[in-house]
């Protein structure tokens, strides 16, 4: 039996380019597990091993890799940090104990930080953090300290401080114990002493670890009894009140460093091991049932309880499907049969295999608290359930958000068009945020996603990996319709053509439903003028005309539909003829309703240096945003706004070229908005023109 205390589950996550992937390299020489180290600049980082990842210096798909330290096992993902892979964030999450969160130095609490530290949050994950690039201009500890407190509003509690800054930086001061850390200029990890701290860092240790003890033993009421008392509480006592209050999520322990440097990840290491979770320590996933309610059982951490295992990520490599496992409870052993309970469908386990980043460690069983990769699934995707075929159970499924962008793209040749399609299969099975659709007009393929670089990367893959080249059309955004007002109307369907009829009336209204809440269905018929065995029929076809709406064939959204009253006949009436009535009644009613389109706002987060703000601001405007908020900061300010996404296509270009290429910004979903009548008006007459094109 493995000891679970000794497991540690951790993600690295943070904005682009704040050095996660450089300190997981770090991570990886430091306990032995490479002995070169690879440098992202250089496209050779161990974790970066896709192609287009290594062109662009960005992290697509989390790797995963293990490696020990201190005695304990070290499950490492490495996250992305772009807004448009942040669904691969969010699903590492989801299988994670604790995680490292790193800042930059000098840019702080940058805007993608803030969305992946909301996630952490909701996904209740311990954390430590790392304000990374300490040797950089402009850096200061102190100040992302203030921000992490201001605007992620986390309790930040300092556990080492920086000697020297910038180009002068040599090394940490642990507060805990008081020791100076600090290296030489070789960048050789080990090459450290441990000495006194600099006489003028004094006071400030003195102050700081005060703060850090009295934060705490808040976590511990003797103990906090004792120190007001003027009794010194041990190292130990101060090390298991920091654990509990990790855990817990109070506050978080703060570290800095410079990874590229080499400087101050063995205290990082340390932490993780001495106040991160292990898997026991952490709430047990609940199991929920096929409706998605929860059963009140819990996945308890356990090698001898049932087998409970979430599929999180699946990888298409040189030797096949890899599907990434997070053991929950129970034991995975190599040629038994699991169920997977989303499917119904049973599997067996041929080869599982230990990841690190490419390399594979064969293993003959696994058990709860790790994660493992298995070879050759079949009917497996992200966030289906693994479970035992005798006492089957589904954990919480993960929920992926729909894609607000789209693209038509078609093979260049027609021996492409085969391999196009079983390519596109297997990047849906890796990535759930992304669908594919054909259009039944033109018969083009739709890839959808969740921004510009989600879909060029995309595209990107399909030349490159599957060696499938493509024409590619221009970006389409999803636009929704809805109605503004109420109609209340009638239809009858009738036909009469020898042997039997049809007949179906319905008295309905036809309402606006409120933001967000989709379609509705409710039938207030009393009397039997409509028998209830018929209610589902109009429901289904009032429910399979919404696809299409009555503008430019956009989805229909929030619509409410009151079945009134009606009239059936004794022979005649039949479902299908309700069906078809509910369909002539929407085609009839729904131009009557104030039709409206609406399109895809997206919340906004622009960073620019203080020079340019006016033009930001401006070209915002121009592009219809609504600005709701600047933050100035020491290097710039920070511009929330929401924007319509039709006006943000080649945004980054145009941002770039106005802020001398200082300004960055991140972009998601926010909500859908009505469109203004010009706008709506060129959208239905581009629709139109496309439409009696493909018809010609």
């Amino acid at each position: 039996m493995k000891d679970l205390s000794l497991y540690r589950n951790i993600g690295i996550f943070a904005h682009v380019d704040a050095g996660k992937t450089t300190t997981t390299e770090r991570i990886l020489k430091l306990t032995g597990k490479i002995h070169k180290i690879g440098e992202v600049h250089d496209g050779a980082a161990t974790t970066d091993f896709m192609d287009q990842e290594q062109e662009r210096g960005i992290t697509i798909q989390s790797a995963a890799t293990s490696c020990e330290w201190d005695g304990h096992r070290m499950n490492i993902i490495d996250t992305p940090g772009h807004v448009d892979f942040t669904i691969e964030v969010y699903r590492s999450l989801k299988v994670l104990d604790g995680g490292v969160g790193v800042f930059c130095g000098s840019g702080g609490v940058e805007p993608q930080s803030e969305t992946n530290w909301r996630y952490a949050n909701e996904s209740e994950v311990a954390r430590i953090i790392l304000v990374n690039k300490m040797d950089r201009m402009g850096a200061d500890f102190y100040r992302v300290v203030d921000q992490v407190k201001n605007v992620l509003g986390a309790n930040a509690m300092p556990m080492t401080l920086p000697i020297g800054i910038e180009d002068d930086f040599v090394g940490v001061v642990d507060l805990l114990s008081r020791k100076a850390w600090t290296w030489d200029d070789t960048g050789d990890p080990t090459k450290y002493e441990i000495t006194e701290p600099p006489a003028d860092m004094l006071d400030d240790v003195e102050m700081y670890r005060t703060e850090m003890i009295e934060m705490a033993l808040e976590q511990d009421d003797d103990a906090m009894e004792k120190y007001l008392e003027g009794e010194e509480p041990s190292i130990e006592t101060i090390k298991a009140c920091i654990r509990k209050g990790t855990t817990n999520l109070d506050f978080f322990p703060t570290y800095c460093g410079s990874a590229f440097k080499n400087k101050g990840i063995q205290l990082v290491l340390n932490a993780v091991v001495d106040y991160l979770p292990c898997p026991t320590e952490v709430k047990p996933q609940p199991e929920v049932d096929l409706e998605g309610e929860e059963t009140g059982e819990f996945a308890i951490v356990d090698p001898e309880k049932p087998l409970r295992a979430l599929a999180f990520k699946i990888m298409d490599d040189r030797f096949g499907a890899l599907t990434f496992i997070r053991i929950y409870s129970g034991k995975l052993e190599k040629g038994t049969t699991v169920l997977n309970t989303f499917t119904g469908k049973t599997e067996r386990i041929g080869r599982i295999v230990e990841m690190h980043a490419e390399e594979r460690i064969e293993l003959e069983s696994a058990q709860a608290g790790d994660i493992v990769a298995v070879v050759g699934m079949k009917n497996v995707q992200t966030g289906h359930t693994l479970c035992d075929v005798k006492n089957p159970a589904t954990l919480e499924p993960m929920v992926f958000p729909d894609p607000v962008i789209s693209i038509a793209v078609s093979p260049k040749d027609k021996a492409a068009s085969e391999k196009m399609g079983i390519a596109i299969n297997k990047m849906i099975q890796e990535d759930p945020s992304f669908r594919v659709e054909t259009d039944e007009d033109s018969g083009e393929t739709i890839l959808k996603g969740m921004g510009e670089l989600h879909l060029d990367i995309k595209v990107d893959i399909l030349k490159r990996t599957h060696g499938v080249d493509v024409i590619v059309g221009k970006p389409q955004v999803a636009y929704r319709e809805t109605i503004t007002k109420p109609i209340e109307d009638s239809y009858t369907h009738k036909k009469q053509s020898g042997g039997s009829g049809q007949f179906g009336k319905i008295d309905y209204i036809i309402e606006p439903n409120e933001v967000g809440e989709g379609y509705a269905f409710d039938s207030k018929v009393t009397g039997g003028n409509v028998p209830r065995e018929f209610w589902p029929a109009v429901d289904k076809g009032f429910k399979w005309s919404m696809d299409k709406g009555v503008l430019a064939g956009f989805p229909c959204v929030d619509v409410k539909v009151t079945l009134m009253d009606g009239g059936f006949h004794a022979v005649d009436s039949s479902a299908v003829a309700f069906e078809i009535a509910a369909k002539a009644a929407y085609r009839q009613s729904m131009p009557k309703a104030g039709p409206q389109l609406m399109e895809p706002v997206m919340k906004v987060d622009v960073y620019t240096p203080e020079d340019h703000v006016g033009d930001v601001i401006g070209d915002l405007n121009r592009r219809r945003g609504m600005i709701k908020s600047q933050e100035a900061g020491v290097t710039g300010v920070r511009i929330k706004a929401d924007v319509p996404l039709s006006e943000m296509f080649g945004y980054i270009g145009d941002l770039r070229t106005m802020t001398s290429g200082r300004g960055q910004f991140s972009m998601e979903f926010s909500h859908y908005a009505p469109c203004p009548a010009n706008v709506a008006e060129d959208v239905i007459k581009e629709v139109r023109e496309r439409e009696a094109a493909a018809a010609k």
